[in-house]
């Protein structure tokens, strides 16, 4: 499985899914996740202290507890490549999907790497459906 940002981050912050993740995340054995996804969590996190949800402290301990769970390989790193790029601006010049640019390429990347995306978004998920990925929409 592939997981893009928005189940990733209700991993490491409390959310409604953060249940419904961490249960997928106890059977999955194959957590695929690309550099895109690293970035975007340590976006995610700091947005939240910004907005003064969390402390410095508990962002600190979130991205440690993030890099400790990469150096460890609980998850696999699927790196960007220029193929992944040229799969996302194909469909994006479709024009009939309300594909975002970085939702495109977490797409292009499983769908490249025949992974099944693990999504909270139901525009991305729906997407997925349009173009043949497979895909799992998880709700809360």
């Amino acid at each position: 499985m592939y997981l893009d940002t928005s189940v990733l981050v209700p991993f490491y912050l409390p959310e409604a899914l953060s249940d419904a993740v961490e249960q997928l995340l106890r059977t999955e054995a194959q957590r695929g996740l690309s550099q895109l996804v690293e970035v975007e969590l340590l976006s995610a996190v700091s947005r939240r202290v910004r907005m003064g949800e969390i402390s410095l402290e508990q962002a600190r301990q979130i991205a440690e507890r993030f890099q400790i769970h990469l150096d460890s390989g609980y998850y696999t790193r699927i790196p960007l490549q220029p193929l992944h790029y040229s799969l996302a601006r194909e469909w994006l010049s479709r024009f009939d999907t309300p594909l975002r640019t970085l939702d495109a390429l977490h797409l292009a990347v499983a769908s490249s790497n025949n992974l099944r995306l693990v999504t909270a978004d139901e525009g991305l998920a729906r997407a997925a459906e349009a173009f043949g990925v497979g895909v799992q929409l998880l709700t809360p």
